[in-house]
């Protein structure tokens, strides 16, 4: 299958910390693909290179044949992004925002405005159009930032934790539209901590620990069988903790 995105030997230093090792990945046309790993395993920094928000010390990145470095610009026309930090225009409605950043990317005015609408149905805003975001909850906020990523029909869909902090209603609805999304040719690539969520929903993923790949491949070969848990897979890949907390933590237990 043809590749959407592309990534080879991706490194990132920060003074003498390696982020990201000589990361490799290559996201398939119409997948689902997921990146794990620990908090600290360099999967944000690695996302920031391949939408064009942090330049490599050394590899590149190809999104729909076209080298993200040195043409960011050109490649951000292809992607939609949910960041990690969620930096919103807060004083902003979640309507203006919308068409705000629509406007930012020069589509058509009254595009903007019939996509924005539909959107904000879609995803249960529609009674909070006229809010500031700066008064929307996290699920709010995380609603708003995607209908924001998907609002020039991206071929490719990046979301950095889509699902941290989201309660389980606003969690359905998100996957509903990204499902819808994926059906209608869209590819995701996308980093969470949630496991379950990823075995569910993902066709193939990176195991990333220390900023580089320890383990790849689709969910059934990663589990081998209806018995083995990604999750299990994960802790092996990356090393589970050194000392049992019912060994070491024998003063918790009460008289």
């Amino acid at each position: 299958m043809e590749n959407a995105l592309v990534a080879n030997g991706l490194v990132k230093r920060f003074g003498d910390k390696v982020a990201v090792n000589h990361l490799d990945l290559a996201v398939p046309r119409g997948s689902w693909f997921g990146i794990v790993g620990p908090n600290g395993a360099g999967k944000t920094t690695s996302i920031r290179m391949i939408v064009g928000l942090l330049r490599p010390d050394q590899g590149a990145v190809v999104v729909n044949g076209i080298d993200v470095w040195p043409d960011p610009t050109e490649v951000k026309r292809m992607v939609g992004v949910l960041p990690d930090d969620l930096r919103l225009f807060e004083r902003l409605t979640g309507e203006e925002l919308l068409v705000y950043i629509g406007l930012l990317r020069r589509l058509d005015r009254t595009a903007v405005v019939s996509r924005a609408e539909q959107l904000l149905d879609v995803l249960g805003l529609t009674n909070a159009a006229n809010d500031l975001v700066a008064d929307y909850s996290t699920g709010m906020r995380k609603k708003i930032a995607l209908a924001a990523a998907l609002l020039h029909s991206p071929s490719v869909l990046i979301l950095d934790e889509p699902f941290e902090s989201v309660d389980p209603v606003s969690s359905k609805v998100i996957v509903d539209v990204l499902q819808h999304y994926r059906s209608s040719g869209g590819t995701i690539l996308f980093s969470s901590h949630v496991m379950d969520t990823v075995e569910r929903l993902c066709d193939q993923i990176v195991i990333v620990s220390s900023g580089e790949v320890v383990q790849s491949g689709s969910i059934q070969e990663l589990t081998q069988s209806s018995s083995v848990r990604l999750e299990d897979v994960f802790i092996d890949a990356v090393g589970g903790p050194g000392a049992q907390a019912s060994e070491s933590l024998k003063w918790l237990r009460q008289p």
